[in-house]
């Protein structure tokens, strides 16, 4: 018994070969991305970087990265406004049915994508919206709300709630009490609510595929691609310039929740 692992040394070495079978055919991606060869095999052929520079001259390819860049920003924007307002109302209110709301507004992250894809086109259709940027906006609305409400709710938890009421007793009105305070308060919580949830939206294919007709954002373009072995190599490097801006923004959106939370930590 005694040359038996103990449960911390299990536990690590879990996590170890979860994360190694979860990400190593992730990180392979850049590097066939950059091998001389329209195959993707080991060994490498050679260096090169021609794959990406094929991609400055791509029209189709630059179209569909201005799709998602439309759709990720508006879809960003409207999920963190919506989302102040609902983080707001839960940490702030006591309503009859608030449990029920919330479960309801989280909902998408633990229903099926498809299902959710299937039921938007449904009844966008019976209400005669034709499919474009919009409608693709619409659904990853949807997706993207519960993460930030998930980023607000504990941003709003941060701070005293009396700061705001101190604001509104020495005379300020609710709404330069919320432009005043509470916002600034809030300024790390709210980036990092907008970089999780463009993020998200960029990297979103199963409701695009469904919504977006023949405005094909970047992972519908990258899909589409796939049906041509000729292809891949400018697949690859495009996936790969798509995991590095994911990392990027993911990285800066946890350094600005972190930054919220030493703050809140360090007020008196």
């Amino acid at each position: 018994m005694r040359f038996l692992p103990s449960p911390r040394r299990l536990l690590a070495i879990y996590v170890i070969l979860y994360v190694a079978i979860l990400y190593f055919p992730v990180l392979l991606l850049p590097v066939f991305s950059f091998n001389d060869s329209a195959t993707p095999k080991l060994p490498l052929v050679g260096f090169t970087f021609r794959w990406y520079e094929s991609l400055a001259g791509n029209a189709a390819m630059q179209g569909a990265a201005w799709n998602s860049l439309i759709v990720g920003v508006s879809a960003a924007v409207l999920s963190t406004v919506l989302g102040i307002c609902a983080a707001r109302a839960i940490t702030r209110h006591r309503f009859r049915g608030k449990g029920p709301a919330s479960a309801l507004i989280m909902a998408p992250l633990i229903l099926p994508e498809i299902i959710i894809a299937i039921s938007l086109l449904v009844v966008l259709l019976g209400l005669g919206l034709q499919l474009s940027l919009v409608t693709v906006i619409l659904g990853h609305l949807l997706i993207c709300l519960p993460y930030s409400v998930t980023v607000l709710v504990s941003g709003f938890e941060g701070f005293d709630p009396s700061m705001e009421e101190a604001s509104r007793d020495l005379g300020e009105t609710s709404f330069g009490t919320l432009r005043r305070v509470t916002l600034p308060m809030l300024a790390p919580s709210i980036v990092s609510s907008l970089l999780v949830t463009f993020t998200i939206s960029l990297d979103e294919f199963i409701l695009a595929f469904f919504l977006s007709g023949t405005e094909p954002t970047l992972p519908v373009y990258i899909w589409g691609q796939l049906r041509f072995a000729a292809k891949l190599p400018n697949v690859l490097a495009l996936g790969s310039i798509l995991i590095a801006a994911s990392l990027v923004l993911l990285t800066a959106a946890e350094i600005f929740r972190r930054q919220a939370e030493r703050k809140m930590e360090l007020r008196p």
